[in-house]
């Protein structure tokens, strides 16, 4: 079974406007930079974190609309596949 990760990531665990989801690298590599910080309010879509892998920079995005209720993503560590880089909580409707 092969699996799309960009498919993956856009259904993450949660229906949009519910619950939080945590934001995991789909592969092993080096954090290049995050792009948010705890507490920053994110739409779906918005970048959070870049991995880089076998020389390529990958930006891991939101699934939801929300803010960033935690942040272990750091520049320069290594991560493995599917290690949480951040935790997105939905607004309160």
């Amino acid at each position: 079974l092969v699996e799309d990760s960009r498919e993956w990531s856009a259904s993450a665990g949660t229906t949009a406007g519910q619950g939080s989801v945590r934001i995991v690298s789909p592969m092993p590599g080096k954090v290049v930079r995050a792009l948010v910080a705890v507490g920053d309010s994110v739409k779906a879509g918005d970048g959070l974190v870049v991995v880089e892998a076998m020389k390529m920079q990958n930006e891991i995005k939101s699934p939801i609309d929300g803010f960033v209720s935690q942040l272990s993503a750091e520049a320069g560590a290594t991560v493995n596949a599917n290690q949480v880089l951040a935790v997105v909580e939905a607004h309160a409707s």
